[in-house]
Formats: C-alpha cells, sequence, structure tokens
C-alpha cells in the first residue's frame, strides 16, 4: 500500500499520479484523507483524555494520603466517567482506522515517472524485438492442430475432467512440458542466481493482500473448503502464481542489510478464474484457468530497484533467445499496469500459427507497495528501518510458450524440432508422429 505520509505531505503529487492511471482512484484519496483527520483528531481527544485521567489518579493518591476520603471518592467518580469516554473515543478510532485501511488497501501503486501515459494497450510503447518472424515454405499448422496430431495435449478428455480452460498433457506433450520447466529453472538458478524453493500450492487470505490481489480482485481467485465445509472456505487459496507464496517469504520480518539482494525462482502451478476474461472456454491453449509458471522474485535495496528490473527482464529474455524465438518487449502504459507495479515490461513472443504475439513474460517492480502491505523490513547499515523494493517477473509461463515453440519450430512433414538448449532435457532432436 501506499505511505500515509506521502498522501499526507504529497496530496496533489498523489492524484496526480494515481490519475495517470484512468480509472478514478484519484478520488479515493480525498476520502482517505477525511478518515485520516478523523482519526487524529480522535486520538488527539483520547491522548489528552489519558493525561487528565493520569493526572486524576495521581491527585486521588495524594488526598487519600491527606485523609481527604470524601474528595477522594469524588475524583474515583471522575475518572470512571473518562474511562467511559476513552473507551467510547477508542471504539471510534478502532473504527476509523478499519475504514482508511480498507480504502488504503484498494488504492493501486502509484506509476513511476518513466512510464508513459495511455489508457489502454494499444499505447504499450514497443522497447525493443529480437529475431524476426520466420517464413515457411508450407502450410503453417496451429498449435491446436499440432496437439492434435502429434499427441501432444487431449483437450476433449481434459474437458470431460475437469472442464473448458484445462489441459491434459499427453506422451511427448507431458515431457515436453516437464522439459521446458526443468530448462527453465536450471537456466535461472545455473546462470543468473536465484536460489530455488518449492512453495505451498495454497495460501492464507494475508498472503494475498500481502502482493495486491486482495481484496480488489478476490472474485477472481479459486478459495478452498477442506472436505466441503462452507464454513472452511476462504481460509485458504489456490495460488494465481508463484508471486503469492515467494513474496511473502519474509512477510512480517525485519532483516539485515546484508541479506538483500535476495533473488528466488520457484515453479507452480498457477490457478486463475479468469472472471469476465473473453475466450475461456475456447479450443487451445492461450488463455486457461490452469497452467505452469517459472516465477522470478527480487527483494532489494531501494536504489537497486531500477537496475535489478532491467537484470530480470534479460533474465526472461534469455530464455526465449535460447529457444530460438522470436519475440518483443514493450513498457505497459500507465492504464494498462497491474494494480501494485510501478513498471511494468512484458516480453510477447511471436506464435505463427496464431499469428500474433503472445505474452509470456511481464516483469515489474512493485517498489514498496507490497513490503508495506505484508510488513517487510530491512533495517539499514545505519540502523534506520526501512521497506524494500520487491520484485516479480515470469521466467516465463507456459502454456503460451509451448504454443510459440511448437509453432514456431514445426516442420513441413507435421513434426516440430526441438531446440539445441531442450535437447538435453527431453533427449530427442524432433517430434514426429
Amino acid at each position: 500500500m501506499l505511505d500515509i505520509k506521502l498522501i499526507r505531505e504529497k496530496t496533489d503529487f498523489v492524484r496526480s499520479r494515481l490519475a495517470t492511471r484512468g480509472a478514478g482512484d484519484d478520488i479515493t484519496v480525498d476520502h482517505i484523507l477525511i478518515l485520516d483527520e478523523q482519526r487524529r483528531k480522535i486520538l488527539t481527544e483520547v491522548e489528552a483524555l489519558k493525561s487528565l485521567r493520569n493526572r486524576v489518579s495521581k491527585e486521588i493518591g495524594a488526598l487519600i494520603g491527606q485523609k481527604k476520603l470524601a474528595e477522594a471518592e469524588a475524583k474515583k467518580a471522575e475518572t470512571k466517567d473518562l474511562g467511559e469516554r476513552i473507551s467510547s473515543y477508542e471504539i471510534a478510532l478502532s473504527t476509523t482506522d478499519a475504514d482508511r485501511d480498507r480504502l488504503m488497501l484498494q488504492l493501486p501503486n502509484l506509476p513511476h515517472e518513466s512510464v508513459p501515459i495511455g489508457k489502454t494497450a494499444e499505447e504499450n510503447p514497443e522497447i525493443r524485438t529480437h529475431g524476426a518472424k520466420l517464413s515457411y515454405d508450407f502450410k503453417l499448422k496451429s498449435h491446436v492442430e499440432l496437439c492434435e496430431s502429434l499427441k501432444l495435449v487431449d483437450f476433449a478428455r481434459a474437458a470431460k475432467l475437469s472442464g473448458s480452460g484445462f489441459l491434459l498433457y499427453t506422451n511427448w506433450g507431458a515431457r515436453l512440458e516437464r522439459a521446458l520447466i526443468s530448462f527453465l529453472l536450471d537456466l535461472h538458478i545455473t546462470q543468473h542466481e536465484y536460489t530455488e524453493v518449492s512453495p505451498p500450492f495454497m495460501v492464507g487470505e494475508q498472503c494475498m493482500v500481502g502482493v495486491g490481489q486482495f481484496p480488489k480482485f478476490k472474485d477472481q481467485y479459486y478459495g478452498v473448503a477442506e472436505g466441503g465445509r462452507a464454513e472452511e472456505l476462504g481460509k485458504l487459496y489456490l495460488i494465481p502464481t508463484a508471486e503469492t507464496p515467494v513474496a511473502n517469504i519474509h512477510r512480517e520480518e525485519l532483516l539485515a542489510e546484508k541479506q538483500l539482494p535476495i533473488r528466488y525462482c520457484a515453479y507452480t502451478p498457477c490457478f486463475r478464474g479468469e472472471a469476465g476474461a473473453a475466450g475461456v472456454g475456447t479450443r487451445g491453449m492461450i488463455r486457461v484457468h490452469q497452467f505452469d509458471k517459472v516465477e522470478l522474485i527480487k527483494i532489494v535495496k531501494p536504489e537497486q530497484g531500477y537496475d535489478e528490473l532491467e537484470k530480470m527482464v534479460a533474465n526472461a529474455e534469455k530464455v526465449l533467445q535460447l529457444l530460438g524465438l522470436h519475440y518483443r518487449v514493450i513498457m505497459l502504459c500507465t492504464g494498462d499496469m497491474g494494480f501494485g507495479s510501478a513498471k511494468t515490461y512484458d516480453i510477447e513472443v511471436w506464435a505463427p500459427g496464431q499469428g500474433s504475439y503472445l505474452e509470456v513474460s511481464s516483469c515489474s517492480n512493485c517498489e514498496d507497495f507490497q513490503s508495506r502491505r505484508m510488513n517487510l523490513r530491512f533495517k539499514s547499515e545505519a540502523g534506520e528501518n526501512k521497506f524494500p523494493h520487491i520484485l516479480n517477473g515470469s521466467g516465463t509461463a507456459l502454456a503460451r510458450l509451448f504454443v510459440a515453440l511448437i509453432e514456431t519450430h514445426q516442420q513441413a512433414d507435421g513434426s516440430v524440432r526441438i531446440p539445441e538448449a531442450l535437447q538435453p532435457y527431453l533427449k530427442t532432436e524432433r517430434i514426429a508422429a
């Protein structure tokens, strides 16, 4: 969440940065400030009453010492009245705190000054491209056709098992998916200095709040009820990304400055309801409710945040370079950025069978937005407690990487050539019928 001190002292700045998102969030600032002013007034009253009660208590002690018992009893009645007034104010303070904090949790991050102002994805500037779109002297197949002809994915039986939006990898498809996961993990661990972790696939609500997925987007995720007990629903949630558990690993901790930077890498399945999203239920692998992803997380000192973001993007790009895939890097404009991000780059890989780019990685610096929500701090060498920057990035996501790979490397005879970097994992140079 944002720093309430920043909202108080630089209100116009906060309003103007939020306004660039185009979602009307700047109006929420006014409501927060009203509640914050009420809170401070109540707090002043409570502190004044407590000070008065302490003074009266001392007077009672002095009166008792002087054997002025009647006056002491009168003073005791006064302290009882003060206690009741203090309790009333404390209830009001608690209510105001809760109302202010509820609004604070719904306020998105401020876009960094380097982020271009825009309303939609069409206004996202292209930063760079790598490689070129390949030309083919035969009729291209879509990934659906390739998956069916090579028996890589059984779409019909997946729907029978779980409904639309789920995948059943089979034979070489399952092996290719597993090979890609191992390749991604090994690359980031051995060449990019990440530490592998394997987190739980279910988390408590506090972790969803910590990364900014709750409360604003609660309708997009899967709650879990143990044994079908309705009263258990909402105690745990299936993770929408490894970012959710991994970024929260050090929540409510005070780290030493020498522990930073921390770089984690994790494979998990990801579960998303995709509420209201177009395309769920159509055939294929472009938009599904469950997919695999290797996630990158960094916890760094604030002055290193944006250098580390550029490195993270390069780490994700290396995946596509080694797999021989054409891609582009775009920067998300203010209106297209995620809720918790201050700056985001998307990497979109070219899928020739689709004739379009597919997002396979999104790398963001959330600055101290998430660390404040999860109360994660570090103690500087000067002894000051600070909030670190938290970065997240896909390194990368499947199944869209799977789609781009088989469509790009398909051959005239209907087979798929396996990139050299992946061959040691799959133990073959080609997948054929």
